[in-house]
């Protein structure tokens, strides 16, 4: 049953990042290593988040850095820049639902100003959900990053073959 759940938690992450690969029109050599990079980073936040009760920040920045890694190495193989490659696999971990509640607490907020009880309730919505939306994507974007910064030649050089 574990397994069956990484594997479907990894099957949709591929797919959802090959649709947003889409979007940005890569080469077609790219896709299988975008929905490779999908798969392997949201099923490893999947675990951690699940099985070793980590919050989502961490499990994403542990995702990402995994993500960037691979990204690293399939640049090489796909000889496409690492950012065609990572970009459209790290969408799919975006919090969105954190985003729409913290939007939607503002609504609310903003419709209650009246009953403070109601309005400090939001307040306290707004601010929970913000932060974790903030913190997971500035982790997210510090995950995956980290190797161009690390391996800079590297990182910029994977698109030209070696004569």
């Amino acid at each position: 049953m574990i397994l069956t759940d990484i594997l479907m938690d990894g099957s949709l992450a591929a797919i959802a990042g090959i649709g947003f690969g889409a979007i940005s029109y890569p080469p077609r050599r790219a896709f299988k290593y975008i929905a490779i990079l999908a798969a392997v980073g949201h099923a490893i936040r999947f675990c951690m988040m699940n099985y070793l009760h980590s919050d989502i920040a961490i499990a994403s920045f542990f995702a990402s850095l995994a993500i960037g890694i691979l990204a690293l190495w399939f640049g090489k193989l796909s000889y496409c820049p690492m950012t065609v490659l990572y970009i459209p696999a790290l969408l799919p971990m975006i919090p969105g639902m954190y985003a729409y509640r913290t939007i939607f607490a503002l609504v609310m907020f903003m419709q209650h100003l009246q009953d403070t009880v109601c309005a400090e309730h939001y307040m306290q919505e707004i601010f929970s959900n913000a932060i974790v939306t903030v913190s997971t994507v500035f982790l997210l974007a510090v995950g995956a990053t980290t190797l161009i910064f690390i391996f800079p030649k590297r990182a910029y050089s994977m698109t030209r073959r070696k004569e």
